[in-house]
């Protein structure tokens, strides 16, 4: 039993003042996703064919080589902040919540790196 009033119980654990922040990240990667996913999806209709020689020519120019990195980047990173909802919502054990953050903090950091070394050895010839 407590001697703090119900006003004492609560203070300190409201907002982190955090949420805002996070929210408008999705919002404003949400957005650049629709232009930069409109972008790829108009590319991939105007090339001649979905042949190797075709694509590794229109990732090989700089404004698309540039314009998938940053479509790749978004990707991971909306994806990273859509996941870190779900386990913060979902996951109740402390620990594994933490480990989960943690393990998808990182699998996305992968796959972005691994997508931007792709394009990158594409576009410059490696």
């Amino acid at each position: 039993m407590s001697l703090r009033s119900p006003l004492g119980n609560v203070l300190g654990l409201g907002s982190a003042k955090d949420g805002t922040g996070h929210w408008w990240a999705q919002r404003v990667s949400g957005i650049a996703l629709v232009m930069l996913g409109l972008w790829f999806v108009w590319s991939l209709a105007s090339l001649e064919g979905l042949a190797y020689g075709n694509v590794v020519m229109f990732i090989g120019s700089p404004v698309n080589a540039v314009l998938l990195i940053l479509l790749c980047v978004t990707v991971a990173y909306h994806s990273y902040l859509g996941v870190q909802v779900v386990i913060e919502d979902y996951v109740h054990a402390h620990g594994l919540k933490v480990a989960s953050l943690i393990l998808s903090r990182f699998a996305h950091v992968v796959v972005a790196v691994a997508s931007l070394y792709s394009i990158l050895s594409i576009g410059f010839g490696a």
